[in-house]
């Protein structure tokens, strides 16, 4: 009996080692997985929503949007909350139709509809927000919870900026945007000889001289 109960506990402890190990090979996947997502809300932050936002706000130079923009930052503070969250309401309905396309069996389309409704309604968000904190933050509690969120923000962005992920999209970033620029200004300069191209047209077509 002596032997066999010594067999038995033998076996709980092998058992119990088993699954120690699978626990912190388990815990180990977690915690790279969620330092990846993590890593990758912080990417999205500094190099989704600033950009995204002075891209709109590059299209000041455009008069009717100027106007819009004036008007935007002039309304009062919960005017101006129910015009903050307006994007995300708007958007909503394309992110169920997205789903909608997803039980259709249709994922390119509607990975590529969640796509460009996540870009659309982040850009708009992010320069809305721009336009309308100094009447958000005239609402207290608005105030107290920013106030709050951005140093425990900060926090956790200056942790994840340690890990190999961060790392790892930093060096990605870095080689793609070398590989990007080339492409980039050639596009650019198409882009410019096509609208000078079509300015020219129009204007022979309209009868003006051309320049």
């Amino acid at each position: 009996m002596d032997q066999q109960s010594q067999e038995q506990k033998g076996g709980r402890e092998r058992i119990l080692d088993a699954l120690a190990t699978c626990a912190r090979v388990v815990l180990l996947i977690l915690r790279r997985t969620v330092g990846v997502i993590l890593a990758l809300i912080v990417l999205f932050e500094e190099w989704g929503w600033r950009p995204l936002a002075n891209a709109l706000a590059a299209l000041a130079r455009w008069r009717l949007w100027a106007r819009a923009e004036a008007l935007v930052a002039a309304l009062p503070p919960y005017l101006a909350l129910c015009v903050f969250a307006l994007p995300t309401a708007l958007l909503f309905p394309l992110k169920l139709f997205a789903l909608f396309l997803i039980a259709k069996g249709q994922a390119m389309a509607a990975g590529a509809l969640f796509l460009a409704a996540k870009v659309v309604g982040t850009a708009l968000v992010a320069r809305i927000f721009q336009l309308t904190q100094p009447a958000l933050m005239r609402i207290p509690w608005f105030a107290w919870a920013y106030e709050r969120f951005i140093p425990w923000k900060e926090a956790v962005f200056a942790a994840i900026r340690q890990t190999w992920a961060w790392r790892y999209g930093r060096m990605l970033k870095a080689r793609v945007k070398r590989m990007a620029e080339p492409a980039w200004r050639d596009a650019k300069a198409r882009l410019a000889a096509a609208v000078h191209d079509i300015r020219q047209r129009a204007r022979a077509w309209f009868g003006q001289p051309g320049a």
